[in-house]
C-alpha cells in the first residue's frame, strides 16, 4: 500500500529558500522521509546542509537536469499515492499540502494546487494562512494549476507520462503537463483550501541574472512541443485570460476581495 505522499523540491543553491521551506513543511506536520530534495548540482552549501539533515531524502545530480528533469525524476522515484512537486521558495502552512491532498480528493482532481501569495513576506503569513482558507475553503479553479506547487495523483503519471524533460522548455514545462492532462480529459484545478507564500521564482531570477539571459527557455519551440500552432496558441492564450479575469471576478465579489492568486503590493494585496 503506498504512503499518502510524497514532496519533491527541485533545487538549484538558493540554500536560504531551500532551509525555509524544508523547515515549514517539517513544522507542519510533514514527515522528513516524506521529502525528496532534488540537488541540480548546487555549487553553494546545499550538499552540506542536506547531508545533515536527519531523515531527509535527497538525490544528487552531477548536472543540472532542469526543472522538468527534476520533477520527473522525483516522481519516478516516489512510492506514494500523491507525488507533490513544490518550489523550494515557497512557505507551506501546517496541514497545508494534507488539506491540499484532502481537497483534491474530495473534488475529484488528478492535480490539485493552492491558493498562492506571491511577493514580499512583509505580513504575517502564520495568521493570514488560516484566514485565507477559512474564507476561501470550497473555492475551486477548475481545469487550471500553477508549476509552484501541484499535486499529482499516481495515477496520472501511469496515464499521461512523467513531466517533459527537455530543457529547451524553461519554465514553460508546468504549462506542457497542463495542456497534457487536459488532452486525456485528466480533471485539474486549484483550490482555496490550501495556500502557499510564494517569494517569487528565485532560482530562475538567479540562473537569468548569471547567464545574462532573458528567458531561460524557448517559448516558441516550447509550444511546438505542445503542438500548438500560432492560432492554437493565440487561441489557448486568450482563453486562459479570460478565464482567468472571470475567476478572479467571482471570487473578489464573494469572499471578502480575495482571490485564489494574489500579489503583494504597497502593505496590500493586488488580485491576479
Amino acid at each position: 500500500m503506498h504512503k499518502p505522499l510524497t514532496v519533491v523540491i527541485p533545487v538549484l543553491n538558493q540554500l536560504h529558500y531551500t532551509q525555509q521551506c524544508v523547515q515549514s513543511l517539517l513544522a507542519g506536520g510533514v514527515d522528513a522521509a516524506d521529502i525528496l530534495v532534488i540537488d541540480n548540482a548546487s555549487t553553494d552549501g546545499t550538499a552540506a546542509w542536506l547531508a545533515g539533515q536527519p531523515g531527509l531524502r535527497t538525490l544528487s545530480n552531477r548536472v543540472n537536469l532542469g526543472c522538468g528533469g527534476a520533477w520527473a525524476q522525483g516522481a519516478f522515484h516516489a512510492d506514494s499515492e500523491w507525488v507533490v512537486l513544490l518550489n523550494n521558495d515557497v512557505l507551506v502552512p501546517p496541514r497545508g499540502l494534507q488539506d491540499l491532498i484532502e481537497a483534491g480528493a474530495r473534488e475529484g482532481l488528478g492535480v490539485v494546487s493552492p491558493g498562492l501569495m506571491e511577493g514580499t513576506l512583509d505580513y504575517d503569513f502564520s495568521a493570514w494562512a488560516p484566514r485565507f482558507t477559512q474564507e476561501m475553503r470550497g473555492v475551486v479553479r477548475k481545469g487550471w494549476f500553477h508549476g509552484v506547487c501541484f499535486a499529482v495523483k499516481r495515477s496520472v503519471f501511469e496515464a499521461v507520462g512523467f513531466p517533459d524533460t527537455d530543457r529547451q522548455l524553461g519554465g514553460h514545462e508546468d504549462k506542457e503537463f497542463l495542456v497534457r492532462c487536459l488532452r486525456h480529459g485528466v480533471p485539474v484545478g486549484t483550490v482555496g483550501d490550501s495556500v502557499l507564500h510564494h517569494f517569487g521564482s528565485i532560482t530562475q531570477k538567479a540562473l537569468k541574472q548569471d547567464s545574462r539571459q532573458a528567458s531561460l527557455g524557448d517559448r516558441h519551440h516550447a509550444y511546438r512541443r505542445m503542438g500548438m500552432g500560432w492560432w492554437e496558441r493565440k487561441r489557448f492564450k486568450s482563453q486562459q485570460r479570460g478565464q482567468t479575469a472571470a475567476w478572479s471576478k467571482a471570487e473578489q465579489s464573494g469572499h471578502q476581495g480575495m482571490t485564489l492568486h494574489m500579489l503583494r503590493e504597497g502593505n496590500g494585496w493586488r488580485p491576479l
